[in-house]
């Protein structure tokens, strides 16, 4: 993705990365600053639930802010075993699916310790991490 900038610079999407990665971390920081009045009205939220998951793993598992902000810059393709010394067990294992052809996918769910609504779902293919993805319920 190339985009022009006002000036005629050439902005690529390699050159955005640091800045939208900063982001995230200045996001993340205000949340931990903020945790008791964010983390306040989220607890009056509905409670987790199993729906989609084919096996609860641990159902006390939760992710916590500092987990997601080190998973955030693991690249993809890292082996499985990196990703799991970061989240360790999964809440629970969602049905496995065929994102690419020939490949068969499988899919960790993690609920956010500060809205259990919020699920963190990591997607690995051949025991290798492959991205991950928010699921609201």
């Amino acid at each position: 993705m190339v985009s022009m900038h006002p000036q005629g610079e050439r902005i690529t999407l390699a050159t955005a990365k640091p800045f939208i990665a900063g982001g995230i971390l200045l996001a993340i920081g205000l949340l931990a600053i903020d945790g008791e009045g964010v983390g306040g009205w989220l607890q009056a939220a509905s409670p987790q639930s199993a729906e989609g998951c084919e096996k609860i793993v641990q159902s006390t598992a939760q992710l916590s802010r500092e987990q997601l902000a080190q998973l955030l810059v693991v690249p993809e393709r890292d082996p499985k075993e990196n990703v799991r010394k970061i989240v360790a067990e999964p809440y629970c294992s969602l049905s496995q699916l065929q994102v690419r052809s020939g490949v068969v996918s499988e899919r960790e769910a993690y609920p956010m310790a500060w809205d259990p609504t919020v699920q963190l779902v990591i997607l690995y293919e051949n025991d290798e991490y492959a991205g991950y993805r928010f699921r609201f319920q």
